[in-house]
């Protein structure tokens, strides 16, 4: 005979030991209602540990002890079943159930079971004989009453909510509530039955065991294969990539919608699908375990481009099953890629190649094209910043496209060109096909017009032959741009040649700018005194003037290297360098020749590279000297651009105690208003505006009135250039007040000047 208490003993181990290791293994599961799962059957163990103490117990001390853990371990477990609930359905919002209300009520359960002892309402046990041997049957009371109400009613709501995803879920997903609830129900009537059949071995544990593992299977692990399979093929169909599969011996079994569209057959062609793609796509090695290539299919005057992809699959035996081919249109993709490519490559005005793209291409070309003489030719819009300011930015742009399409009509398929600059344009030409006489005909006729605006627009091109050992694309058409200033202010010439002379003024200016610091540090850059006398012929002081004393080349004229300087802003190094030498002067000048003052010149880019009031400043204060012997000289043409910031640093200077002197003045754009806010000193005016025309008692009486106002206005005069007795003369009689020119003396060392100013120079 079946010894009951040992048989579900054992069946009772078995279960709880099985939840045991769900709850742990759901509780690692990184799944949303894994710890859901976990609580859920770590919460049937008491239960079912509870009954497994009931049936093996042979006192009623002991017996109670499992019909408490039992009836609180039921408790626990309808708190995890509406937890479990919750997650598994997904229930959100105002359906949530409400688990506050259900842990009070379970408390209050907890409390008044744990109260049997002392009321003894709830229940009790009496021992009852089965195959003669002794359990303890549970005598229900009222608390027991009441527990049973709390258990059923919160099961029952869970069902509820089963029952109601079962009929709302599409039906291919039923299944996973369907289970569920029907395994519930179950467990629920067997555990009817057990109260109402008076047993002492409840059975319907082995029921909840069996909810248990059934959740933790659906919750964690459960697939709907049909719904995958549908979903599948409804992807697979639906895909815009063509889709073929394959038996291993290359036959299609199956083809998608887009497939069909692509091959044009039916679903009843499938013996014709490998013939067909081998006609629009060549060859398909499905003899690989994958393969790829790229086509490119011509339809009319337009092209599609595909990828292709076969992959075979084996299988569980590892042999192989088949094979799949997806092909992607990739036409489009193509086609952004190559726009993308156009926009980064073109400039989006003129449509020509932008400077990155355009250099890349000469590379090429060269690489391809070594026995080739080329031209690297650069093309400037003269004065275009000011087309742009009268006529509007529009028809600057127009002007731009205009010249792009002139530019395009000189050049064959083996030509390159480009757009380098906001007015500036390259190209690159085999030289045999550069026409100078058609490409300056068609520079001089250019006119842009833009509805009743017409405008004739200046163009310059400068022009560099390319030698064998050219590489550098920046380097050629930085030198076919210094070919055009040498036609910067020429109106009549459009093309200018990089040549030998050119080459030679360029290695210059690179050899004495590279040589500048050298010669300041060794005093090959010296200041020449040139002497200022005043109407009686008495030096009174001098101006300072650079000359270059060179080891190897000796004496360098100012003309050599001072408008390269100027050019490349080096005059700022040079000029901080003639003050210091003159600051240096004047301290030994102090005892000596006291009184006596230098004029140094300050150079328009001083004033944008460095601080001239503060650094004549220090220099002042570093040698000891009078600001009034060091005069600063500066020339009207400063005065063209920010006129106002330079005034404010003229009145600073004034204001220190500096003597401010006007260079030039007459030989440039003079005027009276310059004259009138200028704060300056002393007015030098040049000979050349006497001598520079043909009308010489216009321009005398144009002097004597400078000359006169001058004084007037309290400004002393000071005529530079004077080289004869007669122009000396003229002048004192106008009424000028110093002199300075080569009737008195060259520049000179500081020695000779020194020894010259002491013998005093009256004519």
């Amino acid at each position: 005979m079946i010894n009951f208490r040992i048989a579900f003993s054992f069946i009772f181990t078995l279960v709880a030991t099985g939840l045991g290791i769900c709850a742990f293994q759901a509780y690692r599961s990184t799944k949303s209602t894994g710890k859901a799962v976990s609580f859920l059957d770590a919460s049937l163990i008491p239960p079912l540990l509870g009954n497994l103490i009931i049936i093996g117990a042979h006192t009623e001390t002991l017996a109670k002890v499992g019909y408490y853990l039992y009836f609180l371990g039921m408790d626990l477990m309808v708190l995890a079943l509406v937890n479990f609930t919750s997650a598994y359905c997904s229930v959100t919002g105002k359906h949530k159930t409400p688990l506050k209300q259900i842990i009070v009520l379970l408390c209050i359960d907890t409390v008044q079971m744990l109260m049997n002892p002392f009321l003894g309402h709830a229940f009790d046990v009496e021992p009852v004989y089965v195959q003669g041997s002794a359990y303890y049957s549970l005598i229900p009371y009222i608390g027991q009453s009441f527990h049973r109400i709390v258990i059923y009613t919160i099961m029952g709501a869970t069902m509820m909510i089963f029952l109601v995803m079962t009929i709302r879920m599409p039906r291919i997903y039923k299944e996973k509530y369907l289970v569920i609830l029907i395994t519930m129900i179950v467990t629920t009537l067997w555990q009817t039955f057990y109260i109402f059949s008076r047993t002492p071995i409840n059975r319907s544990m082995i029921g909840l065991g069996i909810f248990g593992l059934l959740a933790y299977y659906f919750s964690l692990f459960y697939r709907p294969l049909k719904l995958l399979d549908r979903m599948l093929s409804n992807i697979a169909s639906d895909m815009p990539e063509a889709l073929f599969v394959f038996d291993p011996n290359f036959n299609c079994i199956w083809i998608n919608e887009t497939g069909l569209k692509l091959t044009q057959l039916g679903t009843k062609d499938l013996e014709k699908v490998s013939e067909k793609l081998e006609d629009i796509f060549g060859t398909i090695q499905h003899s690989k375990d994958v393969w790829e290539a790229n086509k490119v299919i011509a339809t009319g005057e337009s092209k599609r481009y595909y990828t292709i992809t076969l992959r075979s699959f084996n299988d569980s035996a590892q042999k192989l099953a088949g094979s799949f081919l997806t092909i992607r249109d990739t036409t489009e993709e193509q086609n952004k890629i190559r726009a993308e490519l156009y926009r980064s490559n073109h400039d989006s005005l003129t449509g020509l190649y932008t400077k990155n793209c355009f250099y890349e291409q000469i590379h090429k070309t060269l690489r391809e094209n070594e026995n080739t003489r080329y031209y690297a030719i650069f093309i400037d819009i003269k004065d275009f910043k000011i087309i742009n300011d009268i006529f509007s930015m529009a028809f600057g742009d127009r002007a731009l496209i205009q010249l792009a399409d002139v530019i395009r009509s000189f050049m064959s398929p083996r030509c390159v060109y480009g757009r380098l600059g906001g007015d500036t344009f390259g190209t690159f030409m085999p030289k045999e096909e550069f026409k100078a006489d058609e490409v300056d005909k068609a520079l001089s006729n250019f006119i842009v017009r833009d509805g009743q605006v017409e405008y004739h627009i200046l163009v310059h091109m400068g022009v560099y032959e390319l030698s064998d050992e050219d590489s550098d694309v920046p380097m050629m058409f930085d030198r076919a741009h210094l070919a055009i200033s040498t036609i910067s202010d020429d109106y009549n010439t459009h093309i200018a040649y990089y040549d030998k002379k050119l080459r030679e003024q360029v290695l210059w200016d690179q050899q004495i700018s590279a040589s500048l610091t050298e010669a300041i540090e060794t005093m090959q850059l010296r200041p020449y005194l040139q002497p200022i006398a005043d109407v009686k012929g008495n030096v009174i002081g001098a101006e300072a003037l650079a000359r270059w004393i060179h080891p190897e080349k000796s004496f360098m004229p100012p003309s050599s290297f001072i408008p390269v300087f100027e050019k490349n802003g080096m005059i700022v190094e040079l000029d901080k360098h003639m003050w210091r030498c003159a600051c240096s002067i004047l301290q030994k000048w102090k005892d000596r020749f006291p009184g006596m003052f230098i004029s140094v010149n300050i150079s328009p880019k001083d004033f944008y590279f460095t601080d001239v009031v503060s650094d004549i400043m220090s220099l002042v204060k570093e040698y000891g000297i009078s600001p009034a012997d060091l005069r600063i000289e500066i020339t009207e043409t400063i005065m063209m651009t920010d006129a106002e910031e330079k005034m404010k640093l003229l009145a600073k200077f004034r204001e220190e105690g500096f003597i401010v002197e006007m260079d030039d003045f007459g030989s440039g754009y003079s005027s009276l208003n310059l004259l009138k806010d200028m704060p300056v000193d002393v007015l030098k005016i040049d000979m050349k505006f006497l001598s520079s025309t043909d009308n010489k008692n216009r321009s005398e009486t144009i002097v004597r009135n400078i000359l006169r106002l001058t004084n007037e206005l309290g400004i002393d005069s000071l005529t530079e250039g004077v080289e004869t007795e007669v122009q000396y003369e003229k002048l004192s009689q106008m009424g000028c007040k110093m002199f300075q020119g080569y009737y008195f003396a060259k520049p000179m060392p500081v020695e000779e000047f020194e020894a010259f100013a002491s013998k005093g120079a009256e004519k």
